[in-house]
């Protein structure tokens, strides 16, 4: 049987967007965990193309296996 959707791809030039369902906005999702909201698709790509500048990835779940990848940055807001 075939799969419905292919694998998800990961590493650190990956990145997500996604448009925020009856807005305007969009949720930009970078390699690192971080998310932002934004109006103008050149400010997403500006703050995602400027890793890590203003990237604040959020807490690793606790039940994440030990050996799971954790963010490069620890720099939390």
């Amino acid at each position: 049987m075939t799969p419905l959707h292919p694998p998800v791809l990961s590493g650190e030039d990956v990145y997500r967007i996604h448009w925020v369902l009856g807005t305007d906005r969009l949720l930009a999702v970078c390699h690192c965990g971080a998310r932002r909201e934004f109006e103008d698709p050149v400010g997403l790509w500006d703050w995602l193309l400027g890793h890590p500048e203003d990237h604040h990835p959020g807490p690793v779940p606790e039940s994440a296996p030990a050996s799971a990848p954790q963010p490069r940055h620890a720099a939390f807001a």
